[in-house]
């Protein structure tokens, strides 16, 4: 008899592991938003909306170029001194102004994604954000990025949380949230 004669019931398929009793489930998500590119922007909201409308606890720490996401869209220039501010003239803040990381063609990619976007009824970062925090996903800044690029609490969207450093984050893993690298 081979693998193919075997009738196909709820007894001869196969079934999940159960996990050990002791072995403890992630009770929230830890989703650190690294990059600025406007497709990982929208993948970590899509993900941190989503989780929030599970009512799933969701913390979403940004850092580095995912930081340049959570300013403001009306903050064109960032920094105290001269290399900070060129630095967020050439990859401009804000959630309304991402690029592609490929095929950006000079902002015709970005507008074609939106084009198709709004064809298809899929919500923009922006609303997914606006959602997200709606419904409790917290949103934490990275002080040390926060010093590095200059940036000031009011240059910020309103609802961040307080600024905190890697070790924090690190400590949310700690109790049992899953973490992401978008």
């Amino acid at each position: 008899m081979t693998v193919a004669d075997v009738p196909v019931t709820p007894e001869t398929m196969p079934q999940p592991a159960a996990a050990p009793a002791d072995e403890k489930q992630p009770k929230g998500l830890a989703i650190i938003c690294y990059s600025g590119d406007l497709e990982k922007t929208w993948a970590a909201m899509i993900l941190a909306s989503t989780a929030g409308a599970m009512a799933m606890p969701t913390k979403v720490f940004v850092t580095f170029w995912g930081l340049q996401t959570f300013v403001r869209d009306d903050v064109r220039i960032t920094g105290e001194n001269w290399m900070q501010k060129m630095m967020s003239f050439m990859q401009r803040p804000g959630i309304s102004h991402r690029k592609l990381s490929k095929m950006n063609f000079l902002g015709m990619g970005p507008w074609m994604m939106r084009k198709l976007a709004s064809q298809y009824n899929v919500a923009s970062p922006k609303e997914l954000l606006e959602m997200a925090a709606a419904m409790g996903v917290e949103f934490i800044p990275c002080q040390m990025t926060m010093n590095m690029f200059g940036i000031r609490r009011e240059d910020l969207i309103e609802g961040m949380g307080e600024p905190v450093g890697a070790a924090t984050y690190l400590s949310y893993v700690g109790e049992d949230y899953s973490p992401l690298f978008i």
